[in-house]
């Protein structure tokens, strides 16, 4: 999932970024309101977590702006106060969910990952099946054909992305961004660095071939 961190205290957006990173999010991270909801209004966002009290435009104009234009992204607000009548104007502006500094990072994620779940109006599912292959998001372990895999964080990500939608055809851009949370680059070759490697741990001693190549396009977790 690509997650925007809008925060300006370095220290709290570090933790954020490092905490989330950990969990497999893609982060991008942003110290102002104003740049933080240009990027949110242009930018395909699974959920944004907002600081308040921000420079420039603060948190709840920031939902406020969102909603008005018709963005559903899931929101998460951050405050360092916590009194009912800022959480009350938090949820009629718009917001999702509210975490009182400071909080645990885990109790972050899973509130994450329980926004976006309801967002996309599907059923949970803590093991996406492909195959033989299995991964379990909870527990973040990969199986295939039985025998367990061990990933790095990226590589799980960038599983975790392709096993959600099997057969649908990915560009390096799209796996890029998702997974790293940077502007692409076009002279980077990370994400094929990073697909030679999966291939190796899961299709390497296995059949059939579950990672195919489209030339000139992209990479797909092949529907089976």
């Amino acid at each position: 999932m690509r997650i925007l961190v809008v925060e300006d205290h370095l220290k709290i957006a570090d933790f954020i970024r490092k905490g989330l990173e950990e969990h497999g999010f893609a982060v991008e991270l942003c110290q102002d309101g104003t740049t933080g909801y240009a990027l949110a209004s242009k930018e395909p966002f699974d959920a944004l977590v907002l600081d308040i009290m921000l420079p420039g435009r603060d948190g709840l104009s920031i939902v406020r702006g969102l909603r008005e234009k018709g963005n559903s992204v899931p929101v998460i607000l951050l405050t360092a106060r916590s009194e009912l009548n800022e959480r009350v104007e938090g949820f009629q502006h718009g917001a999702d969910d509210y975490l009182t500094k400071p909080f645990y990072v885990e109790e972050l994620v899973v509130r994450l990952q329980a926004l976006v779940r309801r967002s996309s109006g599907k059923e949970v599912k803590h093991v996406l099946t492909v195959a033989d292959l299995k991964v379990n998001l909870l527990s973040r372990e990969v199986e295939r054909a039985g025998k367990l895999i061990t990933l790095t964080s990226k590589e799980f990500a960038l599983l975790e992305y392709l096993a959600r939608k099997p057969g649908r055809v990915y560009t390096r851009t799209q796996i890029y961004t998702h997974v790293w949370g940077y502007h692409f680059d076009p002279g980077t070759n990370l994400v094929d660095v990073c697909i030679r490697r999966l291939r190796q741990k899961i299709d390497r001693d296995f059949e059939p071939k579950l990672i195919e190549t489209l030339r000139g396009v992209g990479y797909k977790l092949k529907s089976l």
